[in-house]
């Protein structure tokens, strides 16, 4: 694990970097923790988006033909994570459902809420260990409001849009609204009919969009690529988009420039990010 890409800032240093905004209520900071997971500050409050802050995966697969070598440094511990208002799980992949971040994330944060698709509640609830009853379970089009955050939910495509029994998605975004402020985080997906249609009213001022692209010989569910990203923002009308989902696994990453020049020729706002790095508005 030599050679990994430097995170800006991490552990300790980013905490308290966080911590010196808390009194600010003008505008809000959103800090890229790797893969799709970021730390929203708004009004002294913090949402947790999708963390994956450990080395779970690349254990699990380390003598395996799918092995997932980290190519960035881990941005924070998971228990210097304090005052979270907010954890979300846009699906049941590891990187964004990991029992090693959620545990002593939930563990100490007590009044923490815990989003999830609610067609997932048993595996989350096995998962993380916590009672069945605990997560706050979400479908598309559903709406909740929590300490100042309200999240809308929105289907996802991963590779398929998938829904259980009851007709819950299995894969889902969140459009995020905050003060005048609104955010999308897709969760993973790829582009499919509705979609735009869906975001577009929200007026989303940040789009969080992975770019690593659908590749079937990578023996994984895919995701928008960084000319779909670039595209999807337009569409929506984003103010920004922010990639992710890049640089934390060397068989299924992208090359963050090419998103770069995709967005400077669509004259699309744009922000790329290193990580414990932040955008503020």
């Amino acid at each position: 694990m030599n050679n990994l890409i430097p995170a800006l800032k991490k552990n300790e240093e980013l905490i308290e970097e966080m911590d010196s905004f808390l009194s600010e209520k003008e505008g809000f900071r959103l800090w890229w923790l790797g893969q799709s997971g970021f730390l929203l500050q708004w009004n002294g409050k913090r949402l947790l988006i999708d963390p994956y802050l450990s080395d779970s995966l690349t254990k699990k697969y380390a003598e395996t033909d799918k092995p997932h070598i980290r190519m960035s440094e881990l941005v924070v511990r998971p228990e210097l994570l304090k005052n979270i208002s907010v954890v979300t799980s846009s699906h049941n992949h590891t990187d964004h459902l990991d029992a090693e971040t959620l545990k002593p994330v939930l563990k100490n944060n007590p009044k923490i809420k815990f989003i999830i698709p609610e067609a997932n509640r048993e595996f989350v609830a096995d998962r993380v260990q916590c009672d069945l009853n605990f997560p706050m379970g979400m479908n598309a089009g559903d709406s909740v409001s929590i300490d100042g955050f309200t999240f809308i939910g929105v289907p996802a495509k991963h590779n398929e849009l998938a829904r259980d029994e009851n007709g819950n998605c299995k894969f889902m975004g969140f459009v995020v609204r905050f003060g005048k402020y609104a955010l999308y985080h897709s969760g993973d997906t790829l582009w499919f009919e509705g979609m735009v249609d869906l975001v577009k009213p929200y007026e989303v001022d940040v789009a969080l969009l992975p770019i690593n692209g659908n590749r079937p010989e990578r023996k994984v569910a895919g995701n928008l690529n960084s000319t779909e990203a670039v595209a999807l923002g337009k569409a929506i009308g984003a103010k920004y988009v922010i990639p992710c989902h890049y640089d934390m696994f060397t068989f299924n990453t992208a090359d963050v420039d090419d998103f770069s020049k995709e967005a400077k020729a669509k004259a699309q706002g744009h922000k790329v990010l290193v990580g414990g790095a932040h955008f503020s508005v």
